[in-house]
């Protein structure tokens, strides 16, 4: 039995590495709980435990086999309620429009004169976007401005200076 736990362990170990680096290969569509992630957890957790139970402990073999299948379950639930659907619900695209960024607060990066181009850099999400912007009031605006998004058209954003209150 103990070759069983240990191929179950070995197994698992080197199906979450080919996951880890081809797992676009390995996607099962169907409900989330047959998420490949899920599966080789479950799989490395059994054969984990029943190497550690075989070795350290003198309990009968089908009280392993129960033990490793019930802490391997138990693993695979934590994994899948704290692990794969966290990161299923998670944003994959950093993708944005240009009418998202209409009425977001950002600065001047290129100084915009009164008729004509200067550039803006936005905060999306957890990074920066820097756009090609023009005044929205048709007056010039200095680098470090702060700016507001009144409009996009074009591939233009058309921005007004940015008063914050105190």
């Amino acid at each position: 039995m103990l070759e069983l736990f240990y191929g179950c362990l070995i197994g698992g170990i080197l199906f979450a590495v080919i996951t880890l680096i081809f797992g676009h290969l390995f996607h099962i569509a169907g409900p989330e709980a047959f998420d490949p992630v899920i599966i080789v957890g479950w799989i490395t957790s059994f054969g984990g435990t029943g190497v550690l139970l075989t070795t350290y402990t003198s309990l009968a073999t089908w009280t392993v086999v129960f033990l490793a299948v019930t802490v391997a379950l138990f693993l695979s639930i934590m994994l899948f309620f704290f692990y794969v659907k966290p990161m299923k619900r998670s944003e994959n695209s950093t993708a944005f429009s240009l009418q998202d960024l209409t009425g977001r607060i950002g600065e001047v990066s290129v100084s915009i004169p009164a008729e004509g181009y200067g550039e803006v850099v936005l905060k999306i999400g957890a990074g920066l976007t820097n756009q090609i912007a023009a005044s929205f009031d048709r007056e010039a605006v200095p680098t470090g401005t702060k700016v507001l998004v009144v409009e996009a058209k074009e591939s233009t954003l058309y921005v007004s200076r940015y008063d914050e209150l105190d």
